[in-house]
């Protein structure tokens, strides 16, 4: 299980560098057709898409690397038991808020497919599309949060070294 986990948030963190790639691509196309004086409809509103599918996609592997914000000088006041205890409540929090997001995410792309609701731009492209992205980011997100607080309560979760103090200036 451990395994297919891993290769799920790693898919998705590809994913989301696979959006990055198409989100430049679409920058440099942009910048192009302007100036050999053509026109490609729908770069800016594609460029926003693959953007937001870049943030959602890569937020359970960030999480589960260490490298979210984490408010240590909170954590630091704690030791054994209780910071376990004070771990564990910012777990059942994040995942319940993790949970309700991607809940309304989905929520979301239904109500889209719903109603056929569709960009305003000129390319008219069908919003659930973009939404299905944020959706599974969100949902994939919320499990990581799940599989933290699973593997805090059984004793198993590595401290997160985000390396957070090297990287001050």
């Amino acid at each position: 299980m451990r395994r297919l986990l891993n290769a799920l948030y790693a898919s998705t963190a590809t994913l989301a560098a696979l959006c990055m790639c198409g989100l430049l691509f679409m920058v440099l196309l942009s910048i192009v057709s302007r100036q050999l004086h053509f026109h490609v409809p729908g770069t800016d509103a594609y460029a926003g898409y693959l953007m937001a599918g870049a943030g959602f996609l890569a937020l359970a592997h960030t999480l589960k690397r260490g490298e979210h914000i984490r408010v240590t000088l909170v954590l630091g006041l704690f030791k054994g038991q209780a910071r376990r205890g004070v771990e564990v409540f910012s777990l059942v929090l994040a995942s319940a808020l993790a949970g309700l997001f991607a809940f309304y995410s989905c929520r979301l792309v239904w109500q889209s497919i719903e109603f056929h609701d569709i960009s305003t731009g000129n390319d008219a492209t069908p919003l659930w599309i973009p939404q299905l992205v944020m959706a599974l980011g969100t949902v994939i997100f919320a499990l990581a949060f799940v599989d933290e607080l699973l593997l805090e309560i059984r004793g198993k979760r590595a401290a997160p070294e985000s390396g957070e103090m090297l990287r001050n200036e």
